[in-house]
């Protein structure tokens, strides 16, 4: 498996240079495009570990740190022109793993990112996010993200929400999802499936979310 790498950087100078050296050990990197959209690149492509600059358009490295760390432990290594021992000690507060000052030695980033992904990934503590229509689906702990509101799922909605997720566009069959609520452990037939799509439908729009879930009468369930 190829580590994937997220570039928070807008010199795309730095962030090209960056991308051609992780991808010759082996690494997957993508560089942010969309720095109004951050967590969403970041929700779409999943990173094991993110390169994070300070001085960024629209929303400052610092925000989009926090913003992350409300979603996922994934390692975040801070590169900074602005190396100054407040914004070390910053970087570490808002939960950054380690700071490199710009200018910097491309084998010492390279040394950096390795020792970080040794750390996090040979425990397992990785837990990827799902993003669907800016919902975000956090397998850490079970919980949804949406424009700032977190919402506790239970097992079963959990299950449901997941396997919609991770076939979204396609028509999940009521048969699929009863399968995967067997999983839980728990009895269920066609009303304890119904009943929980329904208490499912009720937290998506208690947060905002309106017609997330799309019934296919006599098939299953969609997200558009």
């Amino acid at each position: 498996m190829a580590y994937r790498i997220l570039i928070v950087e807008d010199d795309r100078g730095i962030s090209d240079a960056m991308e051609t050296c992780i991808k010759t050990w082996g690494m997957e990197p993508r560089a942010v495009r969309d720095f109004g959209n951050v967590l969403g690149e970041f929700s779409d492509f999943k990173p094991h570990l993110v390169l994070m600059d300070i001085t960024l358009p629209f929303m400052g490295g610092y925000y989009w740190c926090q913003e992350i760390r409300k979603l996922s432990p994934v390692p975040i290594i801070f590169i900074s022109s602005a190396s100054e021992n407040m914004n070390i000690i910053m970087a570490m507060n808002m939960g950054a793993d380690d700071f490199i000052a710009k200018p910097f030695d491309q084998n010492v980033l390279i040394a950096k990112i390795q020792a970080l992904l040794r750390r996090a990934y040979d425990y397992g503590n990785f837990a990827p996010v799902l993003e669907h229509k800016g919902v975000q689906l956090n397998t850490g702990n079970n919980t949804i993200t949406y424009n700032g509101s977190h919402i506790e799922l239970s097992k079963n909605e959990y299950r449901i929400l997941l396997t919609l997720m991770q076939n979204k566009g396609k028509v999940v069959s009521r048969e699929k999802l009863m399968e995967a609520l067997w999983e839980t452990d728990s009895f269920v037939d066609e009303n304890t499936l119904t009943v929980n799509v329904g208490r499912l439908r009720k937290k998506l729009e208690s947060a905002g979310v309106k017609n997330f879930i799309a019934t296919k009468f006599g098939v299953g369930y969609i997200l558009e």
